[in-house]
């Protein structure tokens, strides 16, 4: 993916100690860890969300993606170009509409944060917190993405455009609409609302991948083969399987394999919002 050297977004706030090195405990969340996570969080639900984007944990190690010694922070740097594009796609794409479209602030962090859904650890993984349109990251992440498979930059890239259609989600009412269906459901129902919202966010983040390379031609061979995988690796039954059990879809949280990379495909094909509706069979 083509991005280094590009314009950066004035929206990322960086909330790591100054000097930009990211202190670690020296335990780690890797391993049989990340399972035991991921086990509790399939079987009891802990918390609205383990991962936002995947449902599994983030190492807690010392980044090599951040450092002291004078040198340029990438991860920070390829985050700004990202939220850059989509600052310009999806305000297009709502200027198009007679809209206006609020920029959200991305907010890059290390161990934990505290936002208006609450404290919430770098276990968590990368997350949209609704109540103050800000989005959360800690770059190790990428890390973990990277050994669940999910190479590459046009992944990463993916894995932000995720949460930032959660975004575009809130700004048009469709967060708003689907809590309040979901409070007369019973859980199993509500839960399936919760799925189709997260594959909708990867509908809108193919769309931003649709509209970035139309005018800036950023991708290179393999990169949205990139992409896609990393949809599937992250998937709940790819998830599932990782982590030694059986398929269970009723703890799904953010759809299978085959349904996100499906969605993304969708949005990177069509580059529309009317193609994303991924609640249409449920009416």
């Amino acid at each position: 993916m083509r991005w280094k050297g590009k314009p950066q977004s004035k929206n990322v706030e960086d909330l790591r100690r100054p000097d930009g090195f990211m202190k670690r405990k020296s335990t780690s969340m890797g391993g049989i860890g990340l399972f035991i996570m991921l086990l509790l969080y399939l079987f009891f639900g802990q918390g609205n969300s383990l991962l936002d984007f995947t449902g599994a944990t983030t190492q807690n190690t010392a980044s090599n993606q951040s450092r002291n010694d004078g040198k340029s922070d990438e991860a920070k740097e390829f985050i700004g170009v990202i939220l850059k594009y989509s600052e310009e796609a999806w305000g297009n794409i709502f200027a198009r509409s007679n809209m206006h479209y609020q920029e959200p602030i991305l907010r890059i962090f290390s161990n934990s944060v505290t936002s208006a859904c609450g404290k919430t650890s770098s276990a968590a993984g990368p997350f949209y917190c609704p109540g103050d349109n800000k989005i959360y990251i800690d770059p190790t992440f990428f890390t973990e993405l990277n050994q669940m498979g999910g190479k590459g930059d046009f992944a990463k890239a993916y894995v932000i455009a995720h949460e930032l259609g959660h975004h575009i989600q809130s700004l048009l009412g469709i967060t708003a609409k689907v809590t309040r269906m979901q409070q007369r459901m019973n859980k199993t129902k509500a839960n399936q609302m919760s799925v189709r919202l997260e594959l909708q966010a990867d509908c809108y983040a193919g769309i931003w991948a649709h509209h970035t390379e139309k005018k800036h031609k950023v991708l290179d061979d393999g990169d949205i083969e990139e992409a896609i995988n990393a949809a599937y690796v992250i998937g709940d039954d790819h998830m599932q399987r990782r982590a030694g059990m059986g398929v269970n879809t009723a703890a799904f949280t953010h759809g299978s394999s085959k349904q996100r990379a499906h969605w993304l495909k969708i949005g990177m094909l069509y580059g529309s919002v009317s193609k994303c509706d991924t609640f249409a069979d449920l009416r």
